[in-house]
């Protein structure tokens, strides 16, 4: 699920974060604009407007992978072959590989409403909720990220798609537009399907995709803020899919605000600590997160829903132990693979619990 990519980032990010302290020189970028161009390389062309605000340093630029596979180009992860096929270059751009969680939390959001049923048309409705929160939205959100972090790649990872020229300046913008405008109209389709007197889902979808401009692009920039960037960044992976998910078949409740919250907060809180301190942030924000609805869940007489939530938090935890606590660098794969399907379903345990 997305806190389980959310623990791994987390731990990264504050990984380098120490690095990121100092002010620098930015590479001043083009204007943000639709003006035709070429396919070329980024023009790194001067190191000016000095940025007191701006805390991302370079590091060593790396190396693009001698031999790239193929099937992390089209996921959007690292150690992608370098792709001249512009279609397949779009696609990589969206980073396929996020959008699973946001998927997830749709569903999710239909089984805490109640009101979902397995019939022809719910179905679809849950399908194009679940295209609107992925790849157009989080598509939209990750090249929107890539485009705003163009000239830190240009020096860092220069092989990546825009700096290294592989996608125009202006195929970017396009892809940009077109996803959100997708996005925004898959909302305001849904909440006409619907039926609803108030437009829930486009007015989720418009917060969302504030919220992933604002995290990205300047002056705000939230992802350098590791406390508010980061909670934004957990909000929009659980919480947003989650209710527009609910809102689609039901209504929103206190109860599923302040559950989703929770987790989101879980996934954020370890960003703005050292290695040491953030990995074992990280678990516990996680596992105190899920008991604490398990004893909520308890509370409200759902014993045989506290009693699944807390049978899945414990091989998570002994998880935590064997792999993440250890080396959260070396075993984030193996940590993910492992744990993240008894966190996923205790999601929609807690989603299943609130829907009676």
């Amino acid at each position: 699920m997305a806190t389980s990519h959310l623990l791994a980032a987390a731990v990264t990010s504050s990984s380098s974060s120490a690095a990121f302290r100092r002010p620098l020189r930015r590479l001043s970028p083009p204007p943000l604009s639709l003006t035709l161009s070429r396919r070329r390389p980024f023009p790194v062309v001067r190191a000016a407007d000095a940025d007191a605000k701006e805390t991302t340093k370079p590091k060593a630029p790396e190396k693009a992978p001698a031999a790239g596979s193929s099937f992390n180009q089209l996921l959007g992860i690292k150690g992608a072959k370098e792709e001249s096929n512009i279609w397949k270059i779009r696609l990589q751009l969206t980073k396929p590989v996020t959008w699973p969680p946001l998927v997830w939390g749709v569903l999710c959001g239909a089984a805490a409403s109640g009101n979902f049923q397995w019939t022809v048309e719910d179905v679809a409705k849950s399908i194009v909720c679940m295209l609107m929160s992925g790849p157009c939205l989080t598509g939209y959100t990750q090249t929107i990220n890539d485009w705003y972090d163009r000239d830190i790649d240009a020096i860092n990872e220069p092989y990546r798609p825009i700096p290294s020229g592989a996608i125009s300046e202006n195929e970017v913008i396009t892809q940009i537009w077109v996803l959100l405008l997708a996005g925004l109209g898959l909302g305001a389709l849904l909440d006409v399907w619907a039926g609803h007197d108030y437009p829930i889902i486009f007015y989720l979808a418009l917060g969302g995709s504030l919220l992933s401009y604002i995290y990205s692009a300047p002056p705000l920039k939230l992802k350098q803020n590791g406390w508010i960037g980061n909670f934004a960044l957990g909000a929009s992976y659980i919480g947003l899919p989650w209710w527009a998910g609910q809102a689609l078949f039901g209504t929103l409740t206190p109860d599923i605000v302040v559950l989703t919250c929770l987790y989101s907060i879980a996934g954020s809180l370890p960003v703005a600590f050292g290695m040491d301190t953030a990995k074992w942030i990280c678990v516990g924000a996680i596992d105190i997160t899920q008991l604490s609805v398990a004893g909520y869940l308890l509370s409200t007489g759902k014993l045989y829903y506290a009693l699944a939530l807390l049978g899945l938090t414990i091989p998570q935890v002994i998880l935590q132990f064997q792999y993440f606590l250890k080396d959260p660098v070396k075993y984030d794969v193996k940590y993910q693979a492992s744990a993240q399907p008894f966190f996923v379903f205790g999601l929609l345990v807690t989603a299943l619990a609130t829907s009676h």
